[in-house]
């Protein structure tokens, strides 16, 4: 049990044992400071959840992270994180057809950046019957405009891209000058399945950045499951900093008022809980919209697809917004001998009753093969998955309340695990300067924008 603290005994109390409270308690720790981190669920990780079932292990969610992202990097204690990624770009399916577009994996410059995003080309994947109609992608020409655009995002600095117009992306893609053909059969799926916003509702600036980590790095995913990032970030903090199924009914600037432990004092409060949480906890403190999300975890015997990639729906033929042979991109997530496929759904799903055979029918297109016999293995719908961030949007909303009040999340920040992972940092630079005390010598300057 989680006795209570004196002042001398803890510089900080955290709320909330998801990314970005574990990644400020790792810099506010190597920074000297003595922190409790405090989670009313039995394990940590917040949204970043993975059930296992029978050798599998199924995100709830499922969030894409790129191997562009800073803050992955820059995290004490994801130095062994290790990341399993999809094969470069995505693959889009339209019209019976399956078609790559490739985004460079290193850029060095423009030219290098241009290079590579011409490797966008389409190739036939199933058998189906050829069709007269160009590709996602456009022609030769729209390709081209399309490549200089992404090259121009991937070596443009993000503090950059923050000062643009912020418009709505649907808008924002319209009035660029970017080929209708790419942005409807491209970048519209692929901005979709990045912000988990069908609609493109989502600030052009936080569409800006996705693209950037898109055309700079790989898109990826955490190897063995979602929670293995906020375990490895527990794990490696100092004994007995991280205590799990103590709910928190109230906080002042120096006391935590737990349900069945009492009260902590301390010097400052960090929420790092959800935004309602958060609400909750502080009422008047505003609680965005959500994007809900919806996934389907199916396992049958052979991989429909043996190739690791990242499948859009540019036809948006049915609720599955992406698709991926989740145990060909992470071996570690299924058992030998089964295949793992997940599948996403953006925005409210269909009733229950229909969801699984909407998605079996619309996975059969996908993968040009049966889907009768597949096993589904889970259904996990997250009401609140993602923030909404509609224009204007302040992709750095303050972390600092009051002295000895501060909250993150990636609703302070970008929709993203970079996002949380970022607003964790700045909460952390924001409460050391607070209190007087200095980041840990081997932290990196903390910029505007990431």
């Amino acid at each position: 049990m989680l006795e209570p603290v004196s002042k001398a005994d803890v510089d900080v109390v955290i709320v909330g044992a998801g990314a970005a409270g574990l990644a400020a308690a790792q810099h506010l720790t190597r920074a000297g400071l003595t922190t409790k981190v405090l989670e009313a669920a039995p394990t940590v990780g917040g949204r970043m959840t993975t059930e296992k079932v029978d050798g599998f292990r199924l995100d709830r969610i499922g969030r894409l992270l790129s191997t562009s992202y800073p803050e992955l990097h820059r995290t004490p204690g994801l130095n062994t994180l290790a990341l399993r990624p999809f094969s470069p770009g995505v693959l889009l399916h339209s019209d019976g057809r399956h078609h790559r577009a490739a985004a460079p994996t290193t850029l060095r410059s423009a030219r290098g950046a241009l290079t590579a995003a011409r490797a966008l080309a389409s190739a036939p994947r199933l058998p189906r019957s050829q069709s007269s109609r160009p590709g996602p992608l456009g022609g030769h020409l729209d390709q081209t405009r399309l490549a200089t655009a992404l090259a121009r995002l991937a070596v443009t600095p993000p503090e950059r891209l923050l000062t643009r117009p912020d418009l709505p992306t649907a808008q924002a893609l319209t009035i660029r000058g970017l080929p209708p053909r790419a942005v409807e059969g491209f970048l519209r799926p692929l901005l979709a399945a990045l912000l988990c916003d069908p609609a493109l509702t989502t600030s052009s600036r936080a569409a800006d950045l996705a693209l950037h980590s898109f055309a700079s790095g790989r898109l990826c995913l955490p190897e063995g499951g979602a929670d293995t990032l906020p375990e490895l970030l527990a794990a490696s903090l100092p004994p007995g900093t991280v205590h799990t199924g103590v709910e928190v009914t109230a906080v002042s600037t120096t006391t935590v008022t737990t349900k069945d432990h009492g009260e902590l004092s301390c010097r400052a409060i960090l929420l790092a809980t959800g935004a309602r949480a958060a609400a909750r906890l502080l009422p008047g403190l505003r609680v965005p919209a959500f994007h809900p999300v919806t996934v389907l975890h199916h396992t049958t015997d052979e991989p429909p697809l043996t190739d690791p990639a990242l499948l859009l729906d540019a036809d948006r033929s049915g609720p599955v917004a992406q698709t991926a042979v989740i145990s060909q991109v992470d071996p570690s997530r299924a058992p030998a001998g089964r295949a793992l496929v997940s599948s996403t759904v953006l925005g409210t799903p269909p009733a229950a009753a229909h969801l699984d055979t909407a998605v079996r029918a619309q996975l059969a297109r996908l993968y040009g093969t049966s889907t009768t016999r597949w096993e589904l293995l889970a259904v996990h719908h997250t009401r609140d998955a993602v923030p909404a961030m509609p224009p204007p949007h302040d992709l750095r909303r303050p972390v600092r309340l009051l002295a000895g009040l501060y909250v993150c999340g990636d609703h302070r920040d970008t929709g993203t695990v970079q996002g949380a992972l970022h607003s964790g940092r700045r909460a952390a630079h924001a409460l050391l300067m607070d209190l007087g005390a200095r980041p840990a010598a081997t932290e990196e300057r903390l910029e505007t924008a990431a």
